[in-house]
């Protein structure tokens, strides 16, 4: 198993890692950044394995001296688009069931429990076929990824600042179009639980929020299986925790089925972009009635990546901006 890290040397080199089951991490030679690495790639028709096999083995790379990066970035973030979809998994379909129940007080079932078990029905066709679309939202561009380790800022308009810890798959669109994954990070997709429970037609508004990736970017096959923890701490102490799931034996869309319904416009298909792809989950603070402040951190840890996720909570004041006529 490989996975990937970007840093940043103290001297302002940057550079990429390899971790190679689960052994140290080792610079790959040659490899600035994962985009250029994944662009090599693609241009030498090599999988990424290969590639940082076939590039040789550089020196060990002390994580505690440099700045681990998030890892993935591109140097023009308009090019790079941050996305999900929800209800991919049963926890969040319960907990998106529930709160709209209670603001309708219709006993009929909601359409966000319809959505999910369309997916239970529809969302792992068989090979060559397709299934049903899941839901699908849009989180900003590359601007809005923050790296591990930084802080998760809140515009002070927002009413809640909750975490959501889950995978998200990384890709390239190639030089003929084609999107080509590159690999799966942790992430905490960071949305205001609140504004959605209001109103769910202000799901999109809730999702403008920034999202964070882990260190790690795993190569090659997501396991089917994956199981971790989502903690916050406050103060040093822990708040509140709860194990977490993900890879497609807990989901009701296989990853294929999600991917093809993101790929499927051809907007999403320009050379050159990088695509960062948030894949769900079934556990937030938020349906514990958890509220977050200024300061809590958020952990995210799973096997089998060897680094957890961690991002402080901020907020920031949001000017007034006034439309100007020209």
């Amino acid at each position: 198993m490989v996975s990937l890290i970007q840093f940043r040397t103290r001297a302002g080199v940057r550079g990429v890692a390899a971790i190679q089951d689960g052994g140290p991490p080792i610079a790959v030679p040659g490899a600035t950044t994962t985009l250029a690495l994944a662009t090599w790639a693609c241009r030498e028709r090599l999988g990424l394995a290969q590639l940082i096999t076939s590039a040789g083995s550089g020196e060990p790379v002390d994580l505690a001296a440099v700045e681990v990066l998030a890892p993935i970035d591109h140097p023009d973030p308009a090019h790079m688009l941050l996305s999900g979809t929800g209800l991919t998994h049963s926890g969040s379909a319960q907990e998106r069931d529930r709160m709209h129940r209670a603001l309708s007080k219709k006993s009929q079932q909601t359409d966000s429990m319809k959505m999910f078990l369309m997916g239970l029905e529809h969302g792992k066709p068989a090979a060559g076929q397709r299934g049903v679309q899941p839901e699908w939202f849009f989180k900003g561009d590359g601007s809005c990824l923050v790296a591990p380790g930084a802080t998760l800022t809140a515009p002070d308009f927002a009413q809640d600042a909750g975490e959501e810890p889950e995978i998200a798959g990384v890709y390239l669109i190639d030089a003929d179009g084609n999107p080509v994954r590159i690999g799966f990070a942790l992430a905490n997709e960071f949305s205001d639980h609140v504004t959605e429970r209001e109103n769910y037609l202000w799901l999109a508004h809730s999702k403008l929020r920034p999202a964070a990736l882990g260190p790690e970017l795993l190569i090659g096959e997501l396991p089917r299986h994956i199981a971790g923890m989502s903690r916050i701490l406050r103060g040093g102490q822990v708040l509140w925790e709860k194990p977490f799931v993900s890879g497609e034996d807990n989901m009701s869309h296989s990853l294929e089925n999600l991917e093809y319904h993101h790929f499927k416009y051809a907007a999403f298909r320009r050379p050159g972009d990088v695509h960062v792809h948030f894949f769900g989950t079934g556990t937030l603070s938020f349906a514990d009635g958890v509220r977050t402040q200024a300061g809590d951190v958020f952990e995210i840890a799973a096997a089998p990546f060897s680094l957890p996720l961690r991002n402080t909570l901020g907020t920031a004041v949001t000017p007034q901006i006034p439309v100007t006529a020209l």
